[in-house]
């Protein structure tokens, strides 16, 4: 009979056993004295014990009362607190948000500054952020934000593109003219390519609705942007990084552009965040920060 007590005759035994008599829980409860009369009768009977010793004048708890009370009164105190503590979450902004990202320049300059500039705002918030390269799991990794390059197909999480990546195939001077300048992606295998996880790459005609796709392989393979862009500068080979990552580097005419009729299609860059109706605070905080910067910058 113990799976049939009711959460709710257990509030009320602890409510009367506080107040001294039936009358004044009632009151409390904003319910009829008659009504919590039958749920302590209803209590007494799951359980086979007696509660409370009644009399016309006094009501007193039985031993057996009295150790159920002040055990219950404790239990509720925390489910109370816990209650408390998931109302907080939701409505204040405070505790740990944490964020997965790619590296390189998007993540350690981008995000990281957008992470600093919300952290000031929000001082009761800490931020863990993670530039782990490989593609991660929201709810098995525990991460509440991920920002993600490139087609997301997880129906099961909201993505808020954030901004079209514009990527580039470059080299050094030095590189082209040691090798000569490709005319024609396929020109690619005769030459050495320094890669990230991706080895596929897809090019799009400039003027046409010509594609061509190729497997390129050369002597680096590192999934950090900003070691592909050093090994580019010093001649190591062909690159194809976001432009982002590399401006400086091909304003001073460190790096050039491989083809002149050939480009890459723009990919999205993304914020992937949980479908959750009630996101703590501090979280919905982070989700419209970031937004909000991403669109300053783009207006």
């Amino acid at each position: 009979m113990l799976d049939q007590v009711n959460l709710a005759d257990i509030r009320s035994f602890v409510l009367i056993a506080q107040k001294g008599n039936f009358t004044k829980a009632a009151e409390a409860l904003d319910v009829s004295r008659s009504h919590v009369s039958r749920q302590i009768s209803q209590l007494e009977k799951h359980m086979g014990v007696t509660l409370f010793i009644r009399t016309t004048r006094t009501l007193r708890l039985t031993d057996a009362g009295r150790t159920f009370f002040l055990q219950c009164e404790k239990a509720l105190h925390d489910i109370d607190q816990a209650l408390l503590s998931a109302v907080d979450e939701v409505e204040v902004a405070r505790g740990e948000v944490r964020v997965n990202c790619v590296g390189g320049y998007l993540g350690e300059e981008v995000i990281a500054e957008i992470a600093s500039q919300f952290m000031q705002q929000h001082p009761e918030v800490t931020v863990h952020l993670d530039f782990s390269s490989h593609r991660v799991d929201l709810i098995d990794e525990h991460f509440d934000v991920a920002f993600r390059m490139g087609k997301l197909e997880d129906a099961g999480f909201i993505a808020r593109k954030l901004m079209d990546i514009q990527m580039s195939t470059l080299a050094s001077p030095n590189y082209i003219e040691r090798n000569g300048k490709p005319n024609h992606p396929k020109d690619l295998v005769q030459h050495q390519c320094l890669t990230g996880s991706v080895k596929r790459w897809s090019f799009q005609h400039a003027t046409s609705s010509s594609h061509y796709d190729l497997t390129v392989s050369g002597p680096l393979q590192c999934k950090n942007g900003r070691v592909l862009v050093k090994g580019a500068v010093n001649g190591n080979g062909i690159i194809r990084v976001p432009y982002l990552y590399c401006s400086s580097e091909v304003e001073k005419g460190l790096l050039v552009e491989v083809f002149d009729d050939w480009g890459i299609p723009s990919v999205d860059f993304s914020m992937v965040y949980h479908r959750d109706k009630f996101q703590p605070k501090r979280i919905r905080a982070f989700i419209d920060f970031v937004q909000g910067q991403f669109a300053r910058q783009s207006g």
